[in-house]
C-alpha cells in the first residue's frame, strides 16, 4: 500500500480533473479523464479524510466542478496531532489555491466571450433596425408611386371621356349645320320658283322650261360646289409646280453651298488642330531650348576650334570633315577619342589576361598574355554581322557570352579564340559610336537584352515590307504622302510630331511636296562599318525615348522612391493602368524580368502570395530598362493619333 505522502501527491494530481461549470471549454489533457477514474479518486479521498478526521464532514466533490470545496475540512488545533491527514488537507488547500488563477482565467474568458456575443448581437440589432427603416421607406415610396400612378390613370380616363364628349358634340353640330344649310337652300329655291311662276312675262319664255333649266343649273352648281370643296380639302396646302420647282432649285443650291462650307470647315478645323499641335510642340521646344541655353550660359566654355583636328586625324581634312558632319561637340569628342584610341590599340601587340574571377566575363577568363590580332573596323563589323546571322539561325539558344566564345572557337579554332575574344572586346569598348559594335557590346555585357536588337530588326523588316506593298509599280519609289501613310499604319501610337521627325530624317523638308518621290530602299542602307542612315537612327532614338517615358509613367504611377520596395501586384496593376491593352503573355514577361522569376512561378492576379514577392523599385526599373519594353496600346485618355 502506498504511503500517505504518495497518496496525497496522487490526489493532488488528479484533483485537477474536475471541471468547473463554465460556458468555455478548454482542451486540457488532465481534464479529459474517464468517469471511472473520477469515482476511484473520490473513494480514495473519502477514505483518507475518514482516517484523518473521523466524525467530521467530508468535502463534497461535484462532478461538474473543477475546484475542491473546503467545506467540512478538519479544523486546525484539535486534530493537529494527526500527521498524515493534516498534511493531506494542507496539500489539498495548496493545490486549490494553485488552481485559483485558472478559475479567474476561465471567468475572464467567459466574460470576454459574453461581451463579444453581446457586441455582435447589438451590431446585428442595429443593422436589422436600419434595414427595417430602409424597408419602411421603400414601402412608403412604393405606396406613393402607386398613388401617383392611380391618380394619373384616373386623370387620363377623365380626359378620354371629355374628348369623346367633345367629339360627339362636334359631330352633332356639324350634321345640324349641314341640315340647316340644306333647308335654307331649299327655301331660297322655292321662293325663286314662286317669283318666276308669278311673273312669266319678264323672261319671255316658258316658265316650265325655265324651271327645268334652273333646276339643272342648281344641280350643276351643287356638283361644282362639291368638287370645289373636295379640291380645297385635298389640295389646300399644295403650292403651284412652278413655285415648287423654284424653291427646290434654291434649296439644292443652298444645300450644295452648305456641304461646301462644311467641308471647308472640317479642313480648317483639321488645320487648326494641326497648328495647335505644332504650336504646343514649338512652345515645348522653345522652353527646352531656353532651359538648355540657360544651362549652356551657366556652364559653357569657349567652343573649341575643331579644324585643328584636321591635321591630326589620319586621312587629313577630307576624312575629318566626313567624320564631323552633323555631329555636336560631345559626339566630336567621342570621334576624336576613338581616333586616338584606334592608334593606341594598333600599337599594342598583346593583351594581359583578366584572370578567372567572377567579375570577369566568361569569354575573357584567361591567365597570361594573348595576341592582338589588329583587325580593321570593317573586319570587326563583318565578324559581328556573321555572329548575328548564326545567332538568329540557332535553334537551341545558349547564353550569349557562351555563344560568342563558341562562335570564335568555331571560326578561328580553340587556340586563337581567346586572342580574338580580347581583340574584338577591346575594339567594341573603343568604338562606342558604332551602332553594331555598341549594341553587341551592351548585349554581351548584360546591359541590354538581345530581344531588343531582334525586335528592332523585325520592325525595320516589317516597315520595308509595308513600303514594298505600297509600291505597286515595283519602282522602289514612294511619294511623301505614301511614306507618311505607311509610317502611320506601322506605328499607330506615335504622335504627329514623331511621324514628322521620321519624315524629316527620311528626306522631307518644309519645301517638299506630297508628290515628291523617294527611294525607300535608301532609308535602310548600312555602310561597311555598320553605320545606319539617319532614318534608322531616328527610329532607334525614338524607341529609347518611348521606353524611358513608359518607365517614367510607371514610376510616377507607383508613387514610390527609388529605394522603396515594390510588390509584384503593385507593378502588375500599374502596368495595366498605363497600358490597358497589355496582353497576359507580355505582362507576365515584364513581371518575370522585373522580379527575376520564371513565368511559370508567377502568381495569378488576386492571389495573396504575390504580396510576398518584393524588390527595390530602382532594381525593377533597371531590369525593365534592359528588356524589350514598349507600349502595346494607347491609354484611355490619350487616343492614338
Amino acid at each position: 500500500m502506498a504511503s500517505p505522502k504518495l497518496r496525497c501527491c496522487r490526489f493532488a494530481t488528479t484533483s485537477r480533473t474536475h471541471p468547473r461549470p463554465s460556458v468555455v471549454t478548454i482542451d486540457d489533457p488532465f481534464i479529459t479523464e474517464t468517469n471511472d477514474t473520477k469515482n476511484k479518486l473520490y473513494q480514495k479521498r473519502k477514505r483518507l479524510l475518514a482516517a484523518a478526521a473521523p466524525g467530521h464532514y467530508q468535502a463534497k466533490v461535484s462532478g461538474a466542478a473543477r475546484e475542491l470545496s473546503t467545506q467540512g475540512a478538519p479544523p486546525a488545533g484539535r486534530w493537529q496531532g494527526f500527521g498524515p491527514g493534516t498534511e493531506a488537507s494542507a496539500h489539498q488547500k495548496e493545490k486549490i489555491r494553485a488552481l485559483e488563477p485558472l478559475k479567474a482565467k476561465l471567468v475572464t474568458v467567459n466574460d470576454d466571450c459574453n461581451k463579444r456575443i453581446l457586441a455582435m448581437r447589438a451590431e446585428e440589432k442595429t443593422e436589422i433596425s436600419m434595414l427595417k427603416k430602409e424597408k419602411m421607406n421603400l414601402l412608403k415610396l412604393i405606396d406613393k408611386k402607386n398613388e401617383e400612378k392611380i391618380s394619373l390613370q384616373s386623370e387620363v380616363t377623365k380626359l378620354r371621356k371629355n374628348l369623346a364628349e367633345e367629339y360627339l358634340r362636334y359631330v352633332s353640330e356639324r350634321d345640324a349645320r349641314k341640315i340647316l344649310i340644306a333647308d335654307l337652300n331649299e327655301l331660297r329655291y322655292q321662293r325663286e320658283d314662286m317669283s318666276l311662276a308669278q311673273s312669266p312675262g319678264i323672261w319671255g319664255e316658258d316658265p316650265v322650261k325655265l324651271t327645268v333649266a334652273l333646276k339643272m343649273a342648281r344641280q350643276d352648281l351643287t356638283r361644282t360646289q362639291m368638287e370645289l370643296n373636295t379640291m380645297k380639302a385635298n389640295f389646300g396646302d399644295v403650292v403651284p409646280r412652278r413655285d415648287f420647282e423654284m424653291q427646290e432649285k434654291t434649296n439644292k443650291e443652298l444645300q450644295e453651298q452648305m456641304d461646301s462650307l462644311r467641308d471647308d470647315y472640317k479642313e480648317v478645323r483639321k488645320e487648326h488642330e494641326t497648328l495647335l499641335q505644332l504650336h504646343m510642340s514649338t512652345l515645348k521646344e522653345r522652353d527646352q531650348f531656353y532651359s538648355e541655353l540657360q544651362e549652356i550660359q551657366r556652364t559653357s566654355t569657349p567652343r573649341p576650334d575643331w579644324t585643328k583636328c584636321e591635321d591630326v586625324v589620319a586621312g587629313g581634312p577630307g576624312r575629318w570633315r566626313i567624320l564631323a558632319e552633323g555631329k555636336n561637340s560631345d559626339q566630336l569628342v567621342d570621334v576624336l577619342l576613338e581616333e586616338i584610341g584606334e592608334g593606341l590599340l594598333r600599337e599594342k601587340d598583346f593583351f594581359s589576361g583578366l584572370g578567372h574571377e567572377e567579375s570577369v566575363p566568361p569569354f575573357l577568363r584567361f591567365d597570361g598574355v594573348v595576341e592582338n590580332k589588329k583587325p580593321t573596323k570593317k573586319d570587326v563589323v563583318k565578324l559581328l554581322r556573321d555572329a548575328w546571322k548564326e545567332r538568329l539561325a540557332e535553334e537551341q539558344k545558349e547564353k550569349f557570352p557562351d555563344f560568342f566564345f563558341n562562335f570564335l572557337e568555331h571560326r578561328f579554332g580553340p587556340a586563337e579564340a581567346m586572342a580574338w575574344a580580347y581583340t574584338i572586346f577591346e575594339n567594341m569598348k573603343l568604338f562606342r559610336s558604332n551602332e553594331i559594335m555598341s549594341q553587341f557590346y551592351a548585349i554581351l555585357m548584360g546591359e541590354r537584352s538581345e530581344s531588343v536588337y531582334i525586335k528592332q530588326k523585325e520592325t525595320i523588316t516589317e516597315l520595308l515590307k509595308e513600303m514594298t506593298n505600297v509600291d505597286s509599280q515595283n519602282e522602289e519609289l514612294l511619294t511623301m504622302e505614301q511614306l507618311r501613310t505607311v509610317l502611320k499604319s506601322t506605328f499607330p501610337f506615335k504622335k504627329e510630331e514623331k511621324i514628322q521627325e521620321l519624315m524629316e530624317a527620311g528626306g522631307w523638308h518644309p519645301n517638299s511636296s506630297n508628290t515628291d518621290l523617294l527611294n525607300y530602299h535608301s532609308l535602310f542602307v548600312e555602310d561597311e562599318e555598320g553605320q545606319s542612315v539617319p532614318f534608322v537612327q531616328k527610329l532607334w532614338e525614338q524607341y529609347l525615348d518611348e521606353k524611358d517615358k513608359y518607365l517614367k509613367e510607371l514610376k510616377q504611377l507607383l508613387g514610390l522612391e527609388l529605394r522603396d520596395e515594390v510588390t509584384l501586384p503593385q507593378v502588375r496593376e500599374a502596368l495595366m493602368t498605363i497600358d490597358p491593352k497589355l496582353d497576359k503573355q507580355t505582362l507576365n514577361s515584364y513581371l518575370s524580368q522585373a522580379f527575376q522569376l520564371p513565368v511559370t512561378k508567377l502568381p495569378e492576379a488576386g492571389e495573396d502570395k504575390g504580396e510576398g514577392i518584393v524588390t527595390l523599385l530602382q532594381t525593377a526599373l533597371q531590369r525593365l530598362q534592359v528588356a524589350d519594353v514598349r507600349r502595346v496600346g494607347p491609354r484611355e485618355q490619350e487616343p492614338a493619333s
